[in-house]
């Protein structure tokens, strides 16, 4: 047994040595042919949007999904596809430096990208989505049609949900837009794009209502606790550090897994 599993985690490494690049962009395409689909047939998509999250910056949600898709893609042998940095938001549309792309321009320009990816040889096309609301919606609509369209499997992850436990791990309470826990694992990524001189306190931070009590347009805050009194930023770089690493091990490990009984159907 022990013999069986060393061999399978030499070929592994074997085959994790002869990839020379892991994002798309900056390998060549004579390279490009030699791995994929051959040696690799992962592929992560990082994908977000452009709103305000406190005192940490408005691209956050392209930051973590593509600083996590860098830090998984060996682990997971996958390559890794530029990120989408536009995408749908919503009641933060009219803070300074957001962007918003309709739906009916996202979905065809997300299809088109997905259905590539399932051309250039991909079998297994992950999603690793940084933004929520109506966008969630929207990616897993379109990967699941590409999916049954192209024959190929598709997982979208929304992380920060993913990893609700170990938010309340780590920080011992539950985290909220731009709240303790995205802004850990943004300044862990990048500690320069946190800017804790600017964060006032609680002040900054609304706690995004139950049900239907109450809604407002743009929302009254850039930092959205899930739960009231609980997820105000701390910007504690030790306990950034350690969220950063266990978000990223619970990311692979669901990729591995899913991944694992997709095999099980061939």
């Amino acid at each position: 047994m022990l013999r069986i599993f060393v061999a399978i985690l030499a070929l592994v490494v074997s085959v994790v040595s002869q990839v020379p690049e892991r994002e798309m962009d900056r390998i060549n395409w004579m390279e490009f042919k030699k791995v994929v689909p051959s040696k690799v047939d992962t592929v992560l998509l990082p994908t977000g949007t452009l709103e305000p999250h406190g005192v940490i910056n408005n691209g956050a949600d392209n930051t973590a999904p593509t600083a996590m898709a860098k830090a998984i893609a060996e682990k997971t042998n996958a390559m890794i596809a530029p990120t989408l940095n536009y995408g749908i938001t919503g009641s933060l549309e009219g803070y300074p430096g957001s962007f918003r792309i309709s739906e009916e321009a996202y979905r065809p320009f997300v299809r088109d990208i997905l259905e590539g990816l399932a051309k250039q040889g991909f079998k297994n096309i992950i999603v690793l989505n940084g933004h929520g609301g109506g966008q969630t919606a929207v990616l897993r609509s379109v990967a699941s049609e590409v999916a049954i369209e192209k024959e190929v499997r598709t997982l979208v992850i929304n992380w920060w949900s993913l990893a609700s436990d170990v938010t309340k791990e780590v920080f011992g309470e539950d985290g909220g837009h731009a709240g303790w826990n995205e802004t850990a694992y943004v300044q862990a990524a990048d500690p320069t794009l946190v800017k804790k001189e600017l964060y006032t306190g609680k002040e900054m931070t609304t706690a995004y209502p139950n049900g239907s009590s109450w809604s407002a347009t743009p929302f009254p805050s850039a930092i959205g606790l899930y739960k009231e009194g609980e997820g105000y930023p701390k910007f504690d770089q030790a306990k950034a550090d350690e969220y950063f690493r266990k978000v990223n091990e619970k990311v692979a490990a669901l990729i591995i897994d899913v991944r694992k009984k997709w095999e099980m159907i061939d």
